[in-house]
């Protein structure tokens, strides 16, 4: 049922029309100097680019690199100049780059349709233009919206609503119950809506906490391969509207962010933590229960979070604490081989200094208690 735009070569490769520099200067509406009918393929970084790619340089160093590659043209800054190379001229080459990549990336034809493999359940409402793959599992009472591609070996949940055009790829599984928006991603092997981690001891046995939420998910999220959201304890577990997901990340239960935030690979979230608007969390990073992160922080990789951080803060490091401090502290730690050699040597000063007043005491013991040795009385 998943079928793209354009039809694939023999070598099974998707193409892409190509375009004139002027194309791609019209694109991000840069300047062009130099051949503007020059034809592009695609684009490439600067080691990697071959004759038909586009490269980007944001400064002189890099346009230097790039006048030495095999690249067809340049994306750069407005004061750049070569004669080797036609140059496209922008304010902000990387996000022209970003801009031209999308040009060149395939796009996603999702033939309208359900294959003949998927279980549909009982009372679904499916909206317009469906794209659902082989061997897909949809529950009882769930929502599809307009425009949906699910592809093959998912699983929705009962009672699961999408909102209009999300994209389920492979396997992604959705609990019963769970909330999308629309244009939400899930790449493969996604979980929402497991139960969260919640026990306790009574005496010697573990008890299962019931997890009866249900997980809440905003417009335009994207979340990576195989991360998991867990349900809620109860009430929902929310990811805000345009929030970015790296693959391999743990959100645990009642855990809220907000709008426009990052989660990069491999970061724990532990449950009912509070991520809000814009902040991000860096790999492997991770947040002990509870903790609020605020507007606009940042907690760098690897750092461990014990407490909450003040809007807008840079953290890193175990325990995190802000990142100046902690750059001091590495910068005095660097120093300490020195300071402990320094230590040695004046402590066997020192001891040098003591031995040396022992001898001159008992010197002057023996000059006083001499034979002939004036009597003070």
């Amino acid at each position: 049922m998943i079928e793209f735009n354009e039809p694939q070569n023999t070598d099974g490769l998707i193409p892409v029309r190509p375009r004139t520099v002027a194309e791609l200067a019209v694109s991000v509406s840069g300047a062009v100097e130099g051949d503007d009918a020059a034809v592009i393929h695609g684009g490439a970084s600067i080691e990697d680019a071959e004759v038909g790619d586009v490269v980007f340089a944001e400064n002189a160093r890099f346009l230097s690199q790039a006048e030495k590659s095999r690249a067809s043209a340049i994306v750069a800054f407005l004061e750049a100049t070569t004669p080797d190379k036609p140059l496209i001229k922008v304010d902000n080459p990387r996000y022209a780059f970003i801009k031209i990549l999308e040009l060149f990336r395939p796009k996603l034809h999702a033939k309208p349709g359900v294959h003949p493999t998927a279980i549909l359940g009982e009372r679904l409402v499916s909206g317009a233009d469906l794209s659902i793959g082989a061997h897909v599992v949809i529950g009882d009472n769930a929502r599809i919206g307009d425009g949906c591609v699910i592809f093959p070996g998912c699983v929705v949940g009962d009672d699961c609503v999408l909102g209009a055009n999300c994209v389920l790829y492979p396997n992604v599984t959705l609990y019963h119950g769970c909330v999308l928006g629309d244009r939400v991603v899930l790449h493969s092997g996604v979980v929402i809506g497991a139960d969260g981690f919640g026990y306790m001891r009574i005496g010697g046995e573990i008890i299962k906490v019931p997890q009866i939420g249900i997980v809440e998910i905003g417009d335009d999220v994207e979340i990576g391969s195989n991360t998991t959201v867990d349900r809620a304890k109860t009430g929902s577990t929310f990811i805000g509207a345009r929030t970015k997901i790296d693959n391999l990340v743990q959100i645990a239960h009642n855990v809220k962010i907000g709008e426009d935030c990052i989660v990069v690979a491999q970061a724990g979230v532990a449950g009912s933590c509070e991520l809000r608007r814009g902040s991000m969390v860096a790999g492997q990073a991770g947040l002990k229960d509870h903790t609020v992160i605020g507007e606009g922080a940042i907690v760098l990789a690897q750092a461990g979070v014990f407490g909450d951080v003040a809007p807008g803060e840079v953290v890193s490091g175990y325990p995190a604490r802000p990142h100046r401090d902690r750059l001091r502290q590495d910068a005095a730690a660097s120093k300490l081989p020195g300071y402990l050699q320094r230590i040695r040597q004046l402590e066997k000063a020192n001891s040098d200094l003591e031995f040396r007043c022992l001898r001159l005491e008992q010197a002057v013991n023996a000059l006083v208690n001499a034979p002939g040795s004036i009597d003070e009385g």
